[in-house]
């Protein structure tokens, strides 16, 4: 029950950010990418804010023994950046930028009732939902491959 709590009073206080930084607002994103207009440097002071904020309290944070509700922490290991990481962060980017909305401000609009924003978690949503069936095709292919592979191997070593 502890995790949950934590978990909700964590997405409050983001989603209370995101509304008092006004970046809720589709225009506040637009704004910040328009440089060539009516530019809006306001999304960039919120994300300083943020990665100063994130930089102090990660650290002090990993001084604990463990997380509040969790038996352990659970950090990732630190990877080079790939193809896949690489076409990702473009595709964000331009649903970004097209959209006007990530998914944390797209989902705190869609809980106000904000019909673009709503249309956003939606299309976000089946976007998912489409990638999660093209990489469980992909695994079959590579599964079925690796099997094959395995199979010629063997009839060569008789």
């Amino acid at each position: 029950m502890a995790k949950v709590a934590w978990a909700y009073l964590s997405g409050l206080l983001f989603a209370l950010g995101l509304g008092v930084s006004g970046m809720t607002k589709p225009s506040k994103v637009i704004g910040f990418l328009d440089l060539s207009g009516a530019w809006d440097p306001s999304l960039q002071f919120v994300m300083i804010g943020a990665i100063a904020v994130y930089a102090v309290a990660f650290r002090l944070v990993l001084r604990r023994q463990r997380p509040v509700s969790a038996p352990a922490f659970q950090v990732p290991p630190r990877r080079a950046p790939d193809r896949r990481l690489a076409l990702g962060a473009v595709i964000f980017g331009l649903g970004w930028g097209l959209g006007g909305y990530c998914p944390g401000p797209g989902l705190v609009g869609a809980a106000t009732g904000n019909v673009a924003a709503m249309t956003f978690v939606a299309s976000m949503v089946a976007g998912m939902f489409a990638f999660s069936i093209f990489q469980k095709g992909q695994v079959r292919i590579l599964a079925r491959s690796h099997a094959n592979n395995s199979m010629a191997e063997g009839s060569r070593a008789n």
